[in-house]
């Protein structure tokens, strides 16, 4: 199970790069989502298997319990990887409704023709 779960997260991590690198601000988007469920899915994994351990609560009790930090640290995560995919949609939108498009090449060739344009 460890080995599929590892496999997963380097296919997850593969693609996210692949949609990074990408042109259209839509699919970098993507790729950013993606890869912070990568990381989720990889930190989760890291933290080994709880089967068989019990709930860490201090009632005396001495089995093996499960470690709660890397949940918390998923959890604080996936709140932070929200909130910045709502940043980068409203980023995205409000770049859509100035330039009136999403591809990074062509925002970048209009940024420099009126910076050219404005020097002159």
């Amino acid at each position: 199970m460890i080995l599929l779960t590892a496999i997963l997260v380097g296919v997850l991590f593969a693609q996210s790069t692949y949609l990074i690198l990408q042109r259209s601000f839509v699919r970098i988007l993507f790729g950013i989502i993606l890869l912070a469920n990568a990381a989720n899915l990889a930190v989760l994994a890291m933290s080994g298997d709880p089967s068989g351990k019990g709930v860490p609560i201090a009632d005396g009790r001495t089995e093996l319990s499960a470690d709660p930090l890397p949940q918390a640290l998923i959890l604080t995560a996936i709140v932070i990887g929200f909130g910045v995919a709502a940043y980068f949609i409203a980023l995205l939108y409000r770049t859509f409704l100035d330039w009136k498009t999403t591809d990074a090449g062509e925002l970048f060739a209009k940024s420099t023709t009126d910076d050219s344009n404005s020097e002159s």
